[in-house]
């Protein structure tokens, strides 16, 4: 079993309990950072694929619809409500979000810079500096993708599966949808 320990929080364990994940969430101050729901087989997007064009891209397979549905009964059944759901450009992430919470705002710090890494340490420095400005009692839904999770947290994350993360971007818990 791998612990975690985060500033002013208490250890937690990557096994923890659903109860324990959405009582972090109503304490607020934390994004929970979501890798998009299972997509169809695939690395990346296809060559030539375009944003404007979901039927370009890696979409989400039959299994990441269902698992961003159960993300949004989770949240109903939890009686959790995001401040904001910020999402990725990209359609995977898009249509996780939809599903998941029924709406969405695209925001490219969180765009994928799998294809250009140039990119990630200005999004990175971006999505810290949102993290230290989330209130006490409030949580945001960010969206995107495993390279994203990866770059700010040292930790890869399975499609469907989210990162709670604190105000100094440091991982303290995660579970799988």
């Amino acid at each position: 079993m791998v612990k975690l320990a985060a500033a002013a929080l208490s250890v937690w364990t990557f096994e923890t309990a659903a109860d324990d994940f959405a009582q972090a969430l109503r304490k607020g101050g934390v994004v929970l950072f979501l890798r998009h729901a299972t997509t169809t087989p695939g690395v990346g997007d296809p060559p030539g694929f375009t944003l404007e064009q979901c039927n370009t891209q890696r979409n989400l397979s039959a299994q990441g619809i269902e698992q961003a549905k159960t993300l949004g009964l989770w949240f109903k059944q939890q009686k959790l409500k995001p401040s904001a759901v910020k999402t990725s450009a990209w359609c995977r992430c898009k249509d996780t979000a939809t599903l998941a919470f029924g709406k969405h705002q695209v925001w490219n710090a969180l765009n994928s810079t799998f294809n250009d890494r140039v990119l990630q340490p200005n999004e990175i420095e971006t999505l810290k500096a949102a993290l230290a400005k989330i209130a006490a009692g409030k949580f945001e839904v960010w969206v995107s993708h495993g390279v994203n999770a990866r770059a700010l947290t040292g930790e890869q994350p399975a499609m469907g599966e989210a990162f709670l993360m604190g105000a100094n971007g440091k991982l303290f818990l995660r579970k799988a949808f």
